[in-house]
């Protein structure tokens, strides 16, 4: 395998452990292990500076016009193609919770690409929205949640502001 091969893979790699990590430590801390919680949240924080190497290394980030328009191409994509075909597969296996899984997860991509095409277009310093997602689907809104989310239905308080 080629170095930039192998960038990608350990890319990948570090930024599903990191993932998987912060949801031990969500499910430990829900079971009063303070301590493991803390551990898996560490342990996170160091494989996202792993991924951020290997991606910089990589030549993975460029200037935040560029990396809009990746972004922008990267929803785009799992929106349009990706999840389409995933959720046809896990309706006709009749995988309810996967298909969910992958609807609520589809409509959100298409919200993200629509507010990195704002973003885009923007293309300020000036101060903007605050963000908020919502912790059952994921959905991001720009300003403030709604009484409910318009992907799952989920309650206002189910929203984290993001910094």
């Amino acid at each position: 395998m080629a170095t930039m091969d192998n960038l990608a893979a350990a890319f990948a790699g570090e930024s599903q452990a990191n993932r998987r990590y912060l949801a031990f430590a969500k499910k430990a801390e829900a079971e009063g292990f303070l301590q493991a919680a803390k551990l898996f949240r560490a342990a996170a924080a160091a494989e996202t500076v792993h991924a951020h190497n290997h991606l910089g290394v990589a030549g993975g980030i460029s200037d935040t016009e560029a990396n809009l328009k990746a972004a922008i191409k990267g929803e785009t994509f799992e929106y349009r193609e990706m999840y389409p075909g995933f959720i046809a597969e896990a309706g006709a296996a009749d995988e309810k919770r996967a298909k969910w899984s992958f609807e609520v997860a589809n409509k959100v991509e298409e919200i993200h690409a629509g507010l990195f095409e704002a973003a885009l277009s923007a293309m300020s310093n000036a101060p903007g929205p605050d963000y908020y997602v919502c912790e059952v689907c994921g959905n991001t809104v720009a300003g403030g949640p709604e009484d409910k989310c318009s992907v799952c239905g989920a309650p206002k308080e189910k929203f984290m502001r993001v910094e």
